[in-house]
């Protein structure tokens, strides 16, 4: 340290000092020491001022805050509010198309499922029909085996009769019957001739035979019965024809004969009513 340090120091305390005796002389003696020592410094703000100055400085900082957040709520609202009409019906229009594609492939889903399970439900009615059936070929297969070695030709016609109707009993438990034909008057709708037969048994149109047996299913035709139809002889077709014929030139004749007695009515008729007409114009004719 230097010498002019040392003396710009000790000014510095001989500063100070007379200061102090100065404040010490401007206190009043009546006042005590610690009520001295407790008094605020001049250049320390007194409770009240930092009181006043806080409460003037707390409404202006939430005045702030409050603006800055009904700002920042406008802002948003704003940005709410305005939006692109292109960007909403790009929205709509995606929401749309996927809920569009959902649907397409669940209808997909549902025609693959229906299809499936119609095959599976017409699967199952065939089954069940070959599996009745299975009875008759095994009889058959029997009856054939039978057949090879029996002496007795009428026991081989029975097992077979008995082989049909355990066949006609299996289709009516499905619902299918048989047409009936021979005696029948001749129906094209379930019947199909094949022949014709002159006979004077029957009368004409009559299913004399069946050929092949025709059947059906509830009001459902199976097949037609192919059958044979009864015709009249050909002498009594002629005869048949010849009276038809007669009976034509009779009935000609009479509507000849009735047109004639009607032209002489009315010739008749014509020259009455002439003579009327002259004597009505030459009164004094007869005279």
């Amino acid at each position: 340290m230097t010498n002019q340090d040392i003396a710009s120091k000790g000014e510095a305390e001989t500063v100070q000092t007379e200061e102090t005796a100065a404040s010490q002389d401007r206190i009043p003696s009546n006042i005590p020491s610690k009520e001295i020592a407790d008094a605020p410094s001049d250049n320390e703000p007194s409770p009240s001022e930092s009181e006043a100055s806080g409460e003037k400085a707390g409404p202006h900082e939430a005045t702030a805050e409050t603006v800055e957040e009904s700002d920042e709520e406008a802002i948003a609202i704003e940005e709410e509010v305005i939006e692109d009409p292109l960007q909403v019906a790009r929205d709509e229009n995606k929401a749309l198309r996927e809920q569009m594609l959902r649907l397409a492939a669940d209808f997909d889903n549902f025609r693959k499922r229906s299809r499936r399970d119609i095959e599976d439900a017409a699967r199952g009615a065939k089954m069940d029909v070959l599996r009745d059936l299975l009875p008759v070929f095994d009889n058959l297969e029997r009856a054939e085996t039978h057949a090879k070695q029996a002496t007795d030709v009428q026991a081989v016609a029975t097992g077979v009769a008995m082989v049909i109707r355990q066949f006609e009993d299996i289709i009516g438990k499905f619902g299918v019957e048989r047409v009936k034909s021979v005696g029948q008057p001749f129906d094209p709708v379930i019947h199909e001739a094949i022949q014709m037969l002159e006979t004077k048994e029957q009368s004409p149109g009559t299913v004399m035979a069946e050929v092949l047996g025709g059947y059906r299913w509830g009001d459902r035709l199976l097949r037609a019965a192919m059958v044979v139809v009864s015709k009249a002889p050909a002498q009594e077709r002629a005869s048949g024809e010849h009276e038809t014929a007669s009976d034509t030139e009779a009935a000609g004749e009479q509507a000849e004969q009735a047109e004639s007695e009607q032209d002489s009515e009315k010739s008749e008729s014509t020259g009455e009513s002439a003579v009327f007409e002259q004597n009505d114009e030459d009164p004094t004719a007869e005279s």
